[in-house]
């Protein structure tokens, strides 16, 4: 068996026939995932847990479901029971919740494998997964599968880079604002963003009760498919006939792309062409503008309430100041520290005011708007979805500078709007960059509750886009 092929999909039918063993899989997941350290993608590896669950499966499972022994990682701020639930803080280092978050008991019925929890950017803060709390390599950061002097995205980084280096086929993040998709593209795996409600969000460490939401990340987009359907319910879904696919590109969306991504770019909108799907310019002049009403709004006004309701709900007694305190990364310190925890937004001439009108304001007027924006767009120009870079450049290196706040808007960019709207993306890996040789991603947002649609698009991607080869191994 090649493990650097293996998907989730071929794991799942292979375990079924008897053609390998659970053992053999999550042995081989654990072997890689040690071999792998410096990638700093995990905080805690249950091998333990893992190797009693595989062989309990190989002994007495049951074949017949969807990830019947299947080795999967959970991102460390959504709770599973038994082990650390840090979301990537030094305060809640010690936190071991006792049952597992709604989305992680699906995957379990389902019959998965959780070998461990992935680290992220701290309190799930950022982009660049550059988390000064926890390392098991010989630097801070979590790091690229393809380069590990350069950042895997965030926040949910630790699971795109044991994607993106083979450990396992799949797993679960969690996406405010690009958090599934950027590590996705930034380490060549395939990703969804659900729409807002999809998912249950209990047991999930928050930032925004508005735009939170956890998402599964995956090999390929039929795995991606397989986990949604495992959490949300419902029948396989069938590749979609891209002949009958309709997609819109705005060109405000390839602002600041490097060369590798635009030429990726405009090289996978002619496949697509080629394979039939129907491409169209269309125009979106008030999305940044209205988007920038809603983004940092909302985030942060709904980040100090969530938060201390999440407290209370861990039972560790831990006050939101004493978590505050306690934060490692400058970025997300200075966050909350100067925002959060105040409760302030730069207003209009960049000066510290009070954040509840601002709020008020993008829930009551600006989201509204946003949505009807992206209603009114996927109606008259009958998309099926909108195409554009996941990030307008491949992976940076990783530093502290890497979370500085002009990279952070850098990279989420094109994924911020629709995590506003509470709409479904995709992320699709593409191709490695003719320069840099570091994946490249392409991201369709389809309209509210439009998400089995997108994936049976992702699906038929699958075949024109092939999967990136593996990174090398040293």
């Amino acid at each position: 068996m090649d493990f650097d092929q293996l998907t989730l999909t071929q794991a799942a039918a292979d375990l079924c026939t008897g053609t390998v063993t659970s053992m053999a899989l999550t042995k081989e997941a654990l072997a890689r995932a040690k071999a792998d350290a410096d990638l700093n993608a995990f905080v805690t590896l249950d091998e333990t847990g893992a190797l009693r669950a595989a062989a309990a499966f190989d002994a007495a499972g049951d074949k017949s479901k969807p990830l019947g022994g299947v080795p999967v990682v959970i991102k460390d701020n959504i709770e599973v029971a038994g082990l650390p639930c840090s979301a990537g803080t030094p305060a809640l280092k010690d936190y071991v919740p006792t049952a597992d978050a709604p989305v992680v008991a699906k995957l379990r019925a389902a019959g998965a494998v959780i070998i461990g929890k992935t680290s992220m950017h701290e309190l799930a803060f950022g982009i660049s997964g550059y988390n000064t709390a926890f390392k098991t390599g010989p630097e801070f950061g979590v790091r690229n599968a393809y380069d590990r002097t350069l950042i895997a995205g965030g926040s949910s980084s630790g699971t795109g880079a044991a994607l993106g280096a083979r450990i396992v086929a799949g797993g679960l993040g969690t996406d405010t604002g690009g958090s599934v998709r950027v590590p996705a593209a930034l380490n060549g795996c395939a990703s969804l963003r659900p729409t807002v409600g999809r998912y249950p969000q209990a047991g999930i460490a928050p930032i925004s009760h508005t735009r939170d939401t956890a998402g599964p990340m995956a090999a390929t987009m039929a795995d991606v498919e397989l986990l949604d359907r495992v959490i949300a319910g419902g029948d396989t879904v069938a590749p979609a006939d891209l002949k009958q696919v309709r997609i819109g590109i705005v060109k405000t969306m390839f602002a600041n792309l490097d060369a590798d991504t635009e030429a990726a770019f405009n090289a996978a909108i002619a496949k697509v062409t080629a394979q039939g799907v129907t491409v169209v310019e269309i125009e979106m002049p008030e999305l940044a503008e209205l988007n920038s009403q809603v983004g940092f709004p909302v985030a942060l006004y709904e980040a100090f309430d969530d938060m201390v309701a999440y407290l209370a709900h861990t039972g560790t007694g831990i006050t939101i100041e004493a978590l505050a305190q306690d934060i490692a990364s400058p970025d997300v310190k200075g966050t909350y520290d100067g925002l959060v925890i105040p409760r302030k937004l730069p207003g209009p001439d960049n000066t510290l005011v009070d954040a509840k009108p601002i709020y008020d304001a993008a829930i009551k007027t600006a989201r509204p708007a946003l949505q009807a924006l992206y209603g009114r767009t996927f109606s008259a120009n009958k998309l099926d979805a909108i195409a554009f870079p996941t990030t307008p450049c491949v992976a940076i290196a990783s530093n502290a500078d890497s979370s500085s706040l002009e990279n952070f808007g850098l990279f989420i960019q094109n994924t911020d709007p629709g995590s506003n709207a509470g709409i479904p993306g995709i992320q699709i890996p593409i191709a490695l960059g003719a320069t840099s040789k570091l994946p490249i991603g392409l991201e369709l947002d389809g309209p509210a509750g439009s998400d089995r649609r997108l994936l049976a698009v992702g699906m038929a991607l699958d075949s024109v886009f092939g999967r990136l080869p593996p990174p090398r191994r040293s």
